[in-house]
This record gives C-alpha cells, sequence and structure tokens, in this order.
C-alpha cells in the first residue's frame, strides 16, 4: 500500500514537473555564431578524443596530461574521475555517430562495471552515472539498468542517518567528513527511486541535503568544502576548505558543485527551497567582485593574488552547465541574467587561452584547470571532469529553448 501510494506521489510529482517547465518557459536568444562554434567543437572534440585514445593504455583511465613527459596521468577505475572519459565519449558520440568512439566507450565500460560494488567512496554519483547513465539514455540495455542500482545501493550504505549525509571521506580519526562535492552523486539516487519506486534512495538524498544546506554554507551562501561531523553525535566538529585558499574562503569549484547540485535537487523535488538556495550560491557567483569579465572564475574567490591568480577552466563549465537548467526554473529577469552568464562562460571556454590546439593537449579539450593547489595536485592542466561538463553546456546552449 505505502508502496503504491509513493508511486502516486512520485506520479503526480512528475506531471507537476512537466507543468512547471511548460508552464513557466522561457525563450532564450541564442547566438547564431557560439551555435556554429559548437557545431565545430563537437568535430574538434570528437579528434581529440581520438588522441587521447592513442595514448591510454589498458585499463586506465585518464586524469590529466603532463607537457613536460608528453604523456597521459591516468588512474585505476576506483578514482573519482573514472566515469568523465566515457561519458564525454557518448556525448560526442551522440552528436557526431563516429563508431570509434562507441567502440571505446565500450571498452572501457568494461573495466568500469566493477565499481558498482565499491563501498569505498561517495563518487559512485561522478563514477558511474556520469557513464552508465549516459550509456542508458544512448541504448537502453537492462544490463546498465542493473549496474546503477548496484552503483545506487553501494552508495546508499554510506548514508548515516544520525549525521543525515552520506560520508564522503573514510577517517580512522573520530571524525564524519563530508564534502561539498557530494551533492553532485544525489541525481544516482533519485534516478533509482524513479526507476524501482524504492523510496528509500530519495530520502537519503533529500536529508543529505538538507543536512548540508544547514552546515555547508556561510551567510553569503559561498560553502565551505568539507564538514567534520562527530560521528557519535551528528555534531559538527570543523568547518573546512580543504583544497582552497583558506578555510573561510570560496573555493570556486567548491561553488560550483553547490550550484549544480542544488539546481539538480529542485529539478528532481520541486521543493522551493532547493530553488531559493540554488538562486542565493548563483547570485554569490555571478555578482562576486572577483569573477573576472570573461566569467571564468580564478581558483578561489579569495585567492590572494587576484587578478594574477590561476583560472579554473572546470569550475567555470560546470558553472556554466548548471546556469543553463537554472535559467529555466529562475523568474524571467534571473533567468535572462543565467543565461547571458553561462552563454559567457561557454564563448569564453571555447576560445583561447582555454580551448585546445588541434592534436594538443594530450587530446583533451580544455587547459587551465586546477585541482588541488594547495598541494601541489593537478595544478593549471587539463582535466577530464572540465571536459565533460564543457560538452554537457554545448548541449544544453544548443537545446534551450526544448530543455530536457
Amino acid at each position: 500500500m505505502k508502496q503504491n501510494l509513493y508511486k502516486f506521489k512520485l506520479l503526480t510529482l512528475t506531471l507537476l514537473t512537466i507543468w512547471s517547465i511548460s508552464g513557466n518557459a522561457q525563450t532564450f536568444k541564442t547566438n547564431a555564431q557560439l551555435l556554429k562554434t559548437i557545431n565545430a567543437n563537437y568535430l574538434s572534440g570528437m579528434a581529440q578524443y581520438k588522441v587521447m585514445m592513442s595514448l591510454l593504455e589498458g585499463d586506465r583511465f585518464p586524469k590529466t596530461f603532463d607537457v613536460k613527459t608528453g604523456k597521459l596521468v591516468t588512474s585505476d577505475s576506483g578514482w573519482w574521475c573514472s566515469g568523465f572519459y566515457p561519458g564525454t565519449l557518448l556525448e560526442l558520440y551522440a552528436k557526431t555517430k563516429d563508431p570509434v568512439l562507441l567502440t571505446e566507450t565500450n571498452r572501457i565500460l568494461g573495466h568500469l562495471v566493477k565499481e558498482q560494488y565499491n563501498t569505498t567512496t561517495h563518487d559512485l554519483g561522478f563514477m558511474m552515472y556520469c557513464s552508465f547513465g549516459n550509456a542508458l539514455m544512448n541504448d537502453p540495455k537492462p544490463e546498465y539498468k542493473a549496474v546503477l542500482l548496484n552503483s545506487a545501493k553501494s552508495l546508499s550504505t554510506r548514508f548515516d542517518p544520525k549525521i543525515g549525509c552520506i560520508k564522503s571521506w573514510d577517517s580512522k580519526k573520530k571524525e564524519f567528513l563530508v564534502i561539498i562535492d557530494n551533492m553532485m552523486n544525489l541525481e544516482l539516487l533519485f534516478w533509482a527511486t524513479r526507476t524501482t519506486g524504492d523510496s528509500s534512495y530519495y530520502k537519503i538524498a533529500v536529508t543529505h541535503a538538507n543536512t548540508t544546506m544547514k552546515n555547508h554554507f556561510r551567510p553569503d551562501y559561498s560553502s565551505y568544502h568539507v564538514i567534520n561531523y562527530n560521528p557519535e553525535t551528528g555534531a559538527v566538529q570543523k568547518k573546512q576548505t580543504a583544497q582552497g585558499y583558506a578555510d573561510e574562503s570560496a573555493w570556486a569549484r567548491g561553488q560550483a558543485w553547490g550550484l549544480y547540485g542544488y539546481t539538480v535537487m529542485y529539478r528532481e523535488t520541486r521543493d522551493q527551497r532547493y530553488l531559493d538556495q540554488a538562486n542565493h550560491i548563483a547570485s554569490f557567483i555571478l555578482k562576486h567582485p572577483n569573477l573576472p569579465k570573461d566569467k571564468i572564475p580564478y581558483w578561489d574567490f579569495n585567492a590572494p593574488d587576484i587578478p594574477d591568480a590561476l583560472r579554473d577552466a572546470s569550475a567555470g563549465a560546470v558553472m556554466s552547465s548548471a546556469l543553463f537548467e537554472l535559467a529555466h526554473y529562475a523568474g524571467n529577469k534571473q533567468a535572462n541574467m543565467y543565461f547571458k552568464a553561462a552563454e559567457k562562460m561557454l564563448q569564453s571556454l571555447s576560445a583561447a587561452p582555454y580551448q585546445s590546439l588541434p592534436g594538443t593537449n594530450g587530446g583533451f579539450l580544455l587547459q587551465h584547470s586546477v585541482g588541488h593547489l594547495p598541494q601541489h595536485s593537478e595544478v593549471d592542466v587539463p582535466l577530464t571532469y572540465a571536459d565533460y561538463y564543457y560538452v554537457e553546456a554545448m548541449k544544453r546552449y544548443e537545446t534551450i529553448n526544448s530543455f530536457k
């Protein structure tokens, strides 16, 4: 009985969602030249990823490219970024229909599939939904569905109801660590509930988002990177920003994860609180005095060496993609602001200095991203997630007036 009631509520929510999107539809004026550039980007992207394929060995997954050695820096399938390479391949294949891309996707998915049972990471949304989720949309095979359901089950094992969150990083200390990035992994759980009718996944996602909204954000709606909870009481022990300039600074990609995550939360629940949160985060980003004119953020909004601080193309790509979606949910004035900002980000990423020259950069599409500057890791380099969200932003721009 409860299961049937939940399915009824889910159907009602789906109908309200369709009505809401169509009833408040915005019409956005796209730039003809940018659309031509995007079409060219798909073709150059296909060529670039063939370069990457030629450099990739065995069961390894690309992370970045070392200019000094001329070699890809790679990982095994357990690295949190492993899903972005097949995900980008599938997005490029969807536009170009080049069978080489699909063959490579199927090959690399064969090495990734075992991660569906990985309970040691919170990043299964990145790893499995960005890969097998795209594969399912491209070709709805039951085995892809099974992989995603197992992935959602594995992710759910990291949820602690006492904390109200999914654990991000394991620790031997008396702490329960949650990072803002984890908002990006909730989409997998919403998919699992829609697919199975099992509301437990939905409830975990909502509880995690609510706890994060309560504890991760400052009064100006900037976000900490890491919240350290007491695993026994659920109390906040410390607020940190590990990959940013300082604990109280606004690490750019962290702000992007929050923006994207709460936009997804509103899409999946239609809860006004999440739309308000996404709007607040967008306002912090777009009205910040340190946001450059080209709209590609510095790696941290409070970096001490601005305007000479490094930019982060990955943060710009995530922001652009998120803002294109958020524009469909916001009021007219906000919607236009979001669209124009996202469009500018996309234009900037599609030109120098962010766009790679053909045959260079290890096959990556974008340059100038920052992974973890405080640890001197992946600094001013190409990154797989920058490419993934850049291609997603291009797709969303092309379909902006027929948004799905």
